[in-house]
């Protein structure tokens, strides 16, 4: 995926500068920088849903975009909304659902869920699509800090398993630190590529192999 953009207005204000952003496969790529600096205006743009910018972003057809709200079909059933949206058979929509810890709940409703549940449900949606970018607008927002912990590891194991080169927007460092094995830093306004580094000490060595820790 490369993103090469001139600059990006919403609203008659210029919200993103020239930027150049690569994200190789196999990558975990995490944006990070202030509240309102243009982080999910960069990650919609990405996915295509903000088309007025000045320059070229080539990302793949097979993409998944998990909101910061769950955004679930509310009157389809849990195995529903994967069959749906993933357009995948039952067996497949009760395995997935089996990984994210909602096994034996495909009859019920979103809105039988607790938030946690439902951010699980959207997390085996965006994998089930086999997507070969992955975008995440910070999708452990408004989560206790425990739920938080759990999700991290969730996503983590399922990173691990398979390999879904994957860009995602978060204003929690250790977020970032966690999860990601390079951390982008956006500055500014208007926002610009203030800082770009790899992440050898996160928390979280991905691999097929699973998820092991780096620190004790």
């Amino acid at each position: 995926m490369h993103v090469r953009l001139q600059r990006l207005d919403l609203k008659g204000t210029q919200v993103l500068a020239a930027l150049d952003l690569r994200v190789t496969k196999g990558e975990t790529v995490a944006i990070v920088g202030p509240s309102g600096i243009g982080k999910s205006t960069l990650l919609r743009a990405i996915a295509g849903l903000t088309t007025r910018f000045s320059g070229q972003i080539d990302a793949p057809e097979r993409t998944a975009l998990i909101f910061q709200e769950p955004t679930l079909l509310p009157w389809r059933t849990l195995t529903d909304n994967l069959r749906v949206t993933a357009r995948i058979g039952a067996e497949d929509a009760r395995h997935w659902l089996g990984a994210v810890g909602l096994a034996g709940r495909g009859d019920d409703f979103p809105g039988q869920l607790s938030l946690g549940q439902q951010r699980r449900l959207a997390l085996a949606r965006a994998f089930a699509m086999r997507p070969e970018l992955l975008l995440m607008d910070e999708p452990f927002v408004s989560l206790d800090p425990e739920l938080v912990d759990e999700m991290m590891g969730l996503f983590a194991q399922l990173r691990a398993e398979t390999q879904t080169t994957t860009l995602f927007v978060t204003h929690v460092e250790d977020e970032a630190r966690r999860l990601a094995s390079r951390i982008v830093t956006l500055g500014g306004p208007p926002a610009r590529i203030t800082g770009d580094a790899q992440n050898k000490g996160a928390y979280f060595q991905l691999s097929a192999s699973g998820v092991t820790s780096s620190r004790s």
